[in-house]
């Protein structure tokens, strides 16, 4: 009996010594239910998902008993955090308006490049991220081989506007401190959200203000009221801390002001001052803020064409603009438990101000890319010494089974940018970084995040039986809130399995009751985002892309 027939057995968990299986997808999915009278939907459970076999590299699917297959490692992909300063005067909500499809009048001259610039539940995201790790330390264990989780990773996006308080609250979630998720005033929410500067294209969790209407995300899209919201999103509460080593990756959101544009002295004294905006200045264009943005021009981005359109809000330094340099360095004010210290990055990566490192558990090598363009825009690509660091770092890799991180995926690698920030070396694309890879047959799988969709497909090599498989990920931030578990298995036939298999976090589901604890206010989170007028009906990905059994060559180790 093949392995994957095995899953939901305690003879397969017995193999890696274990007798219980954790509640992963394997046991129950989460889905969209059905919408009332005006779209809205609940989330609802759904039917168990088991492992499809795939052989698209041509190896076929192994016939090896459970108990002849050997556990290579297991771990846990998280990306696309997005952590968010819902209250940042950098959080400009109010550009995410002309790419709203419903809207007629749009000239949409920038097609999906200021889209998701506000999503109604952005308040929510560190519980969420709260509920996912204690989602990951709850399944311990990959959901086949029953091999302990070795240690879990983030493919970028762990930060929404590369803003310090940001970062410290990605790390010491993750490392099971004490967080608040509130900037600027210690007593009262200064966002969009509140009922100051009252503005229907907003969702306003509490009744609005006298004599105003309700917003349209209530009277379009069926958004609850839910009183008292904002004030117990900004609560403090303790983070459980992941059970287990975690790494780091840069993605686009962490090294770009709103993940597009370069950072420039402008835009941060934007960020920890006391002016936000919250609507388009009278007489600005979609063009006109484009070049403000690219440009750092203050004077527009504070109202200065416009300030009926800006209102005051405490300033507050923790939310400086970090570089690239002072992201890595952060990584290191970090305990040493659950370590690593630097979270993978490296003295070098800290003294350099490079992101791309590599990190190895037994047999297995982690290789990191940093795919972020420093010139702008939020498509990847790498530049020419990280690509020569690549090719020597696979050559001297013949002796492990390796794995390649990334925050943007093969396809999403096209951004040639030069000149227009920070670095003028030539870039290099994904369908480039693809060839290297097939160069190398120890290459089994690359993993990224960028898209917020479940997606795997194969890249087989031209000669044939050899390939490795391209993993992406859904986000935690967008509608399904997922990450994935991966686990490596030699079935000791001149074959590899690579199981993945989505895990959803530990946010309730239904009434959350009580909004006192991350679990509840997750599950809230992740209902609206379910209901996100922009949410990408496709980021579930097919059946194929989320609980699989991916067959590969085994490649020798020398």
């Amino acid at each position: 009996m093949a392995l994957t027939d095995l899953a939901l057995s305690p003879a397969a968990w017995a193999v890696g010594g274990q007798t219980a299986p954790p509640v992963t997808t394997l046991s129950g999915t989460l889905v969209r239910g059905t919408p009332d009278s005006k779209g809205y939907a609940p989330v609802v459970e759904a039917s168990p998902e088991p492992h499809i076999v795939r052989t698209d590299l041509g190896v076929p699917a192994s016939t090896t008993p459970a108990s002849g297959r050997q556990p290579i490692t297991a771990f846990a992909h998280l990306t696309d955090v997005h952590l968010v300063d819902a209250q940042s005067p950098m959080r400009l909500e109010y550009v995410d308006r002309l790419e709203d499809k419903y809207d007629e009048n749009l000239l949409n001259l920038t097609p999906n490049l200021l889209q998701s610039s506000y999503r109604a539940h952005e308040m929510l995201t560190l519980q969420t991220a709260d509920a996912m790790v204690q989602a990951v330390n709850k399944a311990k264990y990959g959901p086949v081989s029953g091999a302990p989780l070795a240690f879990a990773i983030q493919t970028g996006d762990n930060a929404d506007n590369c803003q310090l308080n940001e970062f410290r609250w990605n790390i010491d979630i993750l490392d099971g401190k004490t967080v608040t998720p509130n900037s600027g005033s210690p007593t009262k929410y200064e966002g969009v959200a509140d009922n100051v500067d009252y503005d229907t294209h907003y969702w306003h969790p509490d009744s609005p203000p006298a004599g105003k209407a309700p917003d349209t995300y209530k009277t379009r899209y069926g958004f609850p009221q839910v009183t008292g919201l904002l004030n117990a999103a900004r609560a403090p509460f303790q983070a459980e801390g992941i059970k287990m080593p975690w790494y780091s990756v840069f993605g686009n959101h962490d090294g770009l002001v709103q993940g597009n544009f370069p950072t420039t002295l402008p835009l941060g004294v934007i960020a920890t001052g006391p002016l936000k905006l919250s609507a388009l200045p009278p007489g600005v264009s979609q063009t006109d803020l484009l070049t403000a943005i690219t440009s750092g021009n203050a004077a527009l981005l504070t109202g200065a064409l416009g300030l009926a359109s800006a209102r005051l809000v405490t300033a507050d330094g923790k939310r400086k603009i970090l570089t690239r340099k002072q992201v890595v360095a952060e990584h290191f004010n970090t305990p040493a438990s659950p370590g690593p210290v630097g979270h993978g990055f490296t003295e070098e990566n800290k003294t350099k101000g490079t992101a791309y490192y590599t990190f190895d558990k037994g047999s297995f090598r982690g290789v990191v890319l940093d795919t972020v363009n420093p010139n702008g825009y939020s498509e990847g690509s790498i530049d020419a010494k990280q690509l020569a660091w690549l090719k020597t770092t696979l050559a001297a890799s013949t002796n492990k089974y390796v794995v390649v991180f990334s925050h943007h995926t093969s396809k999403t690698m096209k951004n040639g940018l030069v000149l227009a920030g920070l670095d003028l070396q030539d870039r290099a694309f994904g369908d480039e970084v693809v060839a290297v890879l097939l160069a190398n047959p120890n290459v089994i799988a690359w993993v990224n995040g960028h898209t917020h969709r479940n997606e795997v497909w194969a890249h087989k090599a031209a000669t044939g039986g050899t390939g490795f498989w391209e993993i992406n990920t859904a986000s935690h931030i967008d509608f399904p809130q997922q990450s994935r578990l991966i686990e490596l298995v030699d079935n000791q036939d001149g074959s590899l399995s690579i199981f993945t298999t989505m895990l959803d976090h530990a946010g309730t589901v239904g009434d959350p009751g009580p909004l006192t604890s991350t679990a509840a206010l997750a599950g809230l989170a992740r209902e609206l985002a379910a209901n996100d007028p922009q949410r990408n009906p496709n980021a579930t990905g097919k059946l194929e892309d989320r609980n699989v059994e991916l067959l590969a060559k085994k490649p020798a180790l020398v």
